[in-house]
């Protein structure tokens, strides 16, 4: 099972990083904290104090189309908010 999927950068995010040393990241959806902590300290090296989760429910998209109108939804995701130790952080561009 992969935990981590990939970093929610956002507007929000940014701020949370930039002010409480907060990270957030798409995860597996069967992935509990124990995990996600011990996934995230070791891929990037960093110690984790806290791991907050969240499902986000999947958004209602429509769309008009020759067909008519087609509506439909967005996937369900689990979002999990890491705070990290003060004075390390966290570079997502040298994993890739």
């Amino acid at each position: 099972m992969d935990i981590i999927k990939k970093p929610i950068l956002t507007e929000k995010a940014s701020f949370l990083t930039e002010k409480l040393n907060r990270y957030a990241f798409k995860v597996d959806h069967r992935a509990n904290k124990i995990q996600i902590k011990t996934a995230i300290e070791a891929m990037f090296g960093v110690t984790v104090v806290a791991v907050n989760t969240a499902v986000v429910a999947g958004k209602a998209k429509s769309r008009y189309t020759k067909a008519g109108f087609v509506s439909g939804r967005a996937p369900k995701y689990k979002k999990a908010v890491i705070t990290i130790k003060d004075g390390e952080t966290i570079d997502f561009y040298s994993t890739i």
